[in-house]
């Protein structure tokens, strides 16, 4: 195939599928089973005809957009949300996991007559559930949670994928070399929890110091320096044994919640990136399956769907969450809410490389829970929620992570100049710690007039014009006087009509 043919079908594809989201958001059918139907329906079984079968590179984007899209997940994470359900959705993203992996696994076992390590080999691939699903079709069905639900469900969803690796890993590397021990694993998952949790919140820091002080001189290279942070953080926790996906989760939700330079347009960026990651990701795999080859196994699919979805979740989501006094409506509706997406299906070809028995039925029955799981739970969702009446209205969107000053009408404008002596001098904006109620609205610079940003280094005799709330001109007092900034003139702010 020419360059020029893969890169015609590789915008038509994408194009396709970006129309597609219009029939998504009209009929309500979620956007990612739309995403894979096209990726089916361009492969080799399909009008398109696209022969379509490298595992190792649908696997390899796989973990690549999934990097993205945790990522990003972690940067539209509010901190303050998620503290008071952290317990929760940690023990939810753990316990939880591992519960279903085993109740599913039995299943398997009685339903294929799988042995145990294929049958929990199963259930482990399929346990956890996808955040890229769940951030999709939460905001596309307009799901607004009750009682701290949503942050629970998607705190659980962005961190409860390294689990999930981390049981199918052992158990292919169990399959295949029968010596081993199941117990054998308990120390190897310590080390990569705890090198990916310690990882990230490291990683995270470190990604905030350098965007705020690397001072770039154009704004479209921040973004891309955050997408080479984004992949240093996982290969460098990965290379040292922990688990990377936990890692960039942790290390997004640490820069999400810290003032950053340029961090609108970051975020921004970042959002486009993982839709775009989330579409080649359904593409590249449906593409990779055979729909001919779902059908044999679409009666022992249901059955797994089924069983997943009304009895072993459940259980797993009630034995976590009722020591926290959770009503039946919010456990019904956290049990709902657990979508399985491209992750189970990008697991599921870890066995198939491996040469793992029975692999490939395997990633059938596996691609057919995604399909029923995305079809019945993610259409149904937005209809759940209102009929256990945990569901409210969702306020107009809002950029809760981005830094708005809080400005009034009874803000003051407070002039200052910057001395040679001031600590200030060589510092970024977003360096000195200004209160929420301060807004630089412009520094004068011998004749030269400038719109600051967060990046904006102050220099000695920097005039600086500040709109300040009356409740913080004591501390900008205080500030400036700590930093030896004269402040000049503090006359009310007046409004012309």
């Amino acid at each position: 195939m020419s360059v020029e043919l893969l890169l015609l079908i590789t915008g038509l594809l994408l194009g396709v599928s970006i129309v597609a989201t219009r029939t998504s958001s009209r009929f309500g059918v979620p956007a990612l089973l739309l995403f894979l139907t096209i990726g089916m329906l361009a492969g080799s079984e399909g009008p398109g005809g696209l022969e379509f079968g490298d595992y190792q590179l649908a696997q390899t984007v796989g973990v690549v957009a999934l990097i993205f899209i945790l990522f990003s997940g972690g940067l539209d994470t509010t901190w303050s949300a998620i503290r008071p359900v952290f317990a929760q959705g940690m023990l939810l993203a753990n316990v939880g996991v591992l519960l279903s992996a085993m109740l599913l696994g039995g299943f398997a076992i009685l339903l294929f007559g799988f042995d145990w390590k294929t049958g929990l080999l199963l259930g482990a691939i399929v346990s956890s559930t996808d955040a890229a699903a769940v951030f999709s079709v939460m905001r596309e069905r307009g799901v607004n949670l009750k009682h701290n639900l949503e942050p629970l469900i998607e705190l659980e969803s962005g961190s409860n994928d390294p689990i999930a690796v981390f049981l199918t890993l052992g158990l292919v590397g169990l399959i295949l070399t029968p010596a081993s021990s199941l117990i054998d694993l308990v120390p190897s998952f310590i080390l990569q929890m705890t090198l990916g949790a310690g990882g990230g919140w490291l990683c995270g820091f470190l990604m905030v110091m350098a965007i705020n002080r690397i001072r770039l001189q154009q704004e479209g290279l921040y973004v891309v320096f955050s997408l080479a942070l984004t992949l240093l953080c996982y290969g460098l926790v990965a290379l040292l044994g922990g688990n990377g996906f936990l890692a960039v989760y942790l290390a997004g939700i640490i820069v999400g919640n810290r003032n950053i330079v340029h961090k609108r347009t970051i975020l921004r960026f970042h959002d486009g990136v993982a839709w775009l990651m989330q579409i080649t990701m359904f593409l590249s795999l449906g593409l990779l399956v055979f729909p001919s080859a779902l059908i044999p196994v679409a009666p022992q699919g249901l059955l797994v769907a089924l069983f997943l979805i009304f009895i072993a979740r459940p259980i797993s989501v009630a034995a976590v969450l009722i020591w926290f006094r959770r009503s039946l409506r919010e456990l019904l509706m956290v049990s709902w809410a657990g979508l399985r997406g491209a992750v189970p299906i990008v697991l599921a070809t870890f066995p198939l490389i491996a040469g793992v028995p029975d692999a490939i039925m395997i990633f059938n029955v596996i691609f057919f829970v995604v399909l029923v799981s995305v079809l019945l739970q993610g259409m149904s969702i937005n209809w759940v929620a209102k009929w256990l009446g945990v569901n409210a209205e969702r306020a107009e969107p809002s950029e809760s992570q981005v830094y708005i000053p809080d400005v009034k009408l009874s803000s003051r404008m407070v002039e200052a100049i910057i001395p040679a002596d001031s600590p200030f001098v060589d510092r970024s904006l977003i360096d000195i710690g200004l209160p929420r109620g301060v807004l630089v609205v412009q520094i004068q610079r011998g004749e030269t007039p400038i719109l600051p940003s967060g990046g904006t280094v102050l220099r000695a005799d920097d005039h600086l014009l500040v709109l300040a709330t009356p409740e913080t001109i004591p501390i900008l007092k205080q500030i400036y006087s700590n930093a030896k900034v004269r402040l000049v003139n503090a006359g009310a702010l007046r409004q012309e009509v």
